[in-house]
């Protein structure tokens, strides 16, 4: 079967990255993309906040997208240290990553703080990644559907559509650490969400879900071909433009 959802290959670069360094490594991506001339795939690095501007000026017109890796949920007023989704559309960002395990985890992030990010990014013109996935202890305890159902539910904003959302499924136990679920593993995850988007969406088939967790250049085909993926969200594979476009070219 053909595919009809555009992949999108997203990479969070976390908080990593100097002004010379991460400049020489936009437009090295941005290189690739430009050279590959990809009409069928879409390819997007999420800069720290410090870089996003540059970024998207050093790479304007090369087909690569720019994003940022969280927003405040307001946008503007008494929130030192925030970054409001208006600010990084302004920057150059056209998307924004919400509600990734890190910031669940390390900052408290609750689905209702996550829905509320999403909704930021919509007033901003920006297209949010939500993210979800269940923890080792979770998952062993046979509780993986169910987290992500209740995930979900809980951090996908009403009126939602395909145009609007982008949902990346990262099992927490998996990121950064070298280990994936089996392929049947991830396309039973990713069903399983497409269900429950079902009634969350009218338009649920057309949602674009991306897989995150240990994702590189020797795995991308593989976890790239499994039901109901379309696309990656990339953490230490994209601070190398080389394993980067090699995860893109595998899309």
């Amino acid at each position: 079967m053909a595919r009809t959802r555009r992949p999108l290959i997203a990479g969070n670069w976390k908080m990593n990255g100097l002004r010379a360094d991460a400049m020489a490594l936009a437009k090295g991506v941005a290189d690739g993309v430009k050279q590959a001339g990809w009409a069928d795939r879409e390819v997007l690095i999420c800069p720290p906040a410090t870089l996003v501007s540059a970024s998207a000026d050093a790479t304007r017109g090369t087909g690569l997208l720019v994003g940022g890796q969280d927003c405040h949920a307001k946008a503007s007023g008494a929130h030192t240290g925030e970054v409001s989704a208006e600010m990084l559309r302004d920057a150059g960002a056209s998307h924004v990553i919400v509600g990734h395990s890190e910031r669940r985890t390390d900052c408290g992030e609750t689905d209702a703080i996550v829905r509320a990010k999403a909704e930021a990014a919509w007033r901003a013109g920006l297209l949010p990644i939500v993210c979800i996935g269940e923890t080792l202890a979770e998952r062993e305890a046979g509780r993986t559907l169910a987290v992500l159902e209740t995930q979900l539910k809980g951090s996908v904003p009403a009126g939602a559509t395909a145009a609007t959302l982008v949902v990346a499924y990262e099992p927490v136990w998996a990121i950064g650490t070298g280990k994936t679920p089996t392929t049947p593993e991830v396309a039973a995850a990713h069903a399983h969400i497409r269900k429950v988007l079902g009634g969350l969406v009218a338009d649920a088939a057309g949602v674009r879900l991306l897989y995150g967790g240990s994702v590189k250049g020797s795995n991308a085909a593989e976890l790239l071909a499994a039901g109901d993926v379309d696309g990656a969200l990339v953490g230490g594979a994209s601070l190398k433009a080389e394993e980067f476009l090699a995860i893109a070219k595998a899309a």
